[in-house]
């Protein structure tokens, strides 16, 4: 009786990775479908700075990153003993989440990055959050969220660095 719990509550933690895999590529997607919508016509006639990395660079980042996200997220989950902490954790995940989704829709979506400029220092500061929080709950997701901070740290500076070069 105990092997078939065991093997059930492996199967409900597969699923819930599944799941949160699934859940992050799908936003990823919508990004990504926002994104290309510029890609042919108005991002490249922005001036941008020597830093920007070649367009081909982005897609690996993201997914990687995305990735990164959901094992963070799936590792808190599976911490049922974490109680509060775990719920503010997974409840700023998908503040960020989201607000992941709300840059793409601003910059490439309304073709603004003033706008993107305004809302990404909002996106850094809850992914911050997330991760002290997901620390807390678990020192390795806490540390997934890392490499994703250190990216949206880099995209502030060229959301800048492109905002200054073309002024609306």
């Amino acid at each position: 009786m105990r092997a078939q719990a065991l093997e059930g509550s492996r199967r409900a933690d597969l699923l819930a990775l599944i799941g949160f895999l699934a859940l992050c590529l799908l936003v990823g997607a919508v990004g990504g479908l926002v994104t290309s919508s510029s890609l042919g016509s108005w991002y490249p006639d922005l001036r941008k700075p020597s830093f920007n990395p070649p367009n081909g660079v982005f897609g690996p980042v993201w997914t990687t990153l995305y990735v990164l996200m959901a094992i963070a997220a799936w590792r808190v989950f599976r911490r049922r003993d974490a109680g509060r902490l775990r719920r503010t954790g997974l409840a700023l995940w998908g503040v960020q989440l989201a607000l992941n989704l709300g840059w793409s829709c601003l910059f490439f979506g309304l073709r603004s990055p003033a706008a993107a400029l305004v809302e990404i220092p909002i996106l850094f500061a809850a992914i911050a959050a997330t991760a002290v929080v997901f620390w807390r709950v678990d020192r390795p997701a806490g540390l997934l969220l890392v490499p994703y901070l250190a990216w949206v740290a880099f995209a502030t500076v060229l959301t800048f660095e492109i905002w200054r070069l073309d002024p609306a």
